[in-house]
């Protein structure tokens, strides 16, 4: 499978990559509104379309305004049941409604819970959250990077290539010691046994 491209209504920072055969690409709600000034059409919109009009779309899904999940949450389940496991998400962080940039973050470890890899696309930075696993950053040398524990103590943290590499300590997520660090090289690898880790890194 490809990449789910997902594009919401918060700001928007960047292109919209070249959509492959195997692709997909979901406007959740006013995310419409993005790709309509990049002059890329979506192939699925959905959402409850309380903050736009709804638009024409060759394959658009209506949700009632009264539901559970936030319309990013949506694009992602579906993208789920289409049999996606990587998300990339745009307009998911800024705008007027801080509490969605909250709620997209939270998405991240829902994805990551569910076995996938999801990254929120923000001004020259990138958010994921990893689970009992590993990732390796690429930026470059003194770029920024943080790692947050996240839902609850994160156990067995290593973090290999930045200017404070750390082997097996434990972050709690009272308590932000994971702020700030840097890339010593190229690459930095971050790897945690046991919980959740937000990380946000400078591209």
């Amino acid at each position: 499978m490809g990449i789910c491209y997902i594009v919401s209504a918060g700001d928007m920072y960047g292109d919209i990559p070249p959509i492959n055969s195997d692709d997909l690409l979901i406007a959740a709600d006013a995310g419409y509104l993005h790709l309509q000034k990049l002059n890329v059409e979506p192939q699925i919109l959905l959402g409850d379309f309380d903050s736009m009009d709804e638009p024409e779309c060759r394959d658009l899904i209506r949700y009632p305004v009264m539901k559970d999940d936030t319309d990013t949450m949506l694009a992602i389940k579906l993208g789920f049941e289409k049999g996606y496991d990587e998300f990339v998400i745009y307009g998911a962080l800024g705008g007027e409604r801080t509490d969605h940039t909250v709620a997209n973050i939270q998405s991240l470890a829902y994805i990551a819970q569910s076995g996938g890899k999801g990254t929120l696309i923000g001004k020259n930075e990138k958010f994921t959250v990893i689970k009992d696993s590993e990732i390796i950053l690429e930026s470059d040398v003194n770029k920024t990077f943080s790692v947050f524990a996240y839902g609850g103590n994160a156990e067995g943290v290593t973090i290999e290539g930045s200017l404070f590499d750390v082997e097996n300590v434990e972050l709690s997520p009272l308590f932000p010691l994971g702020v700030s660090n840097k890339f010593k090289n190229n690459n930095v690898k971050i790897s945690v046994e046991s919980g959740y880790l937000l990380v946000v890194y400078s591209l």
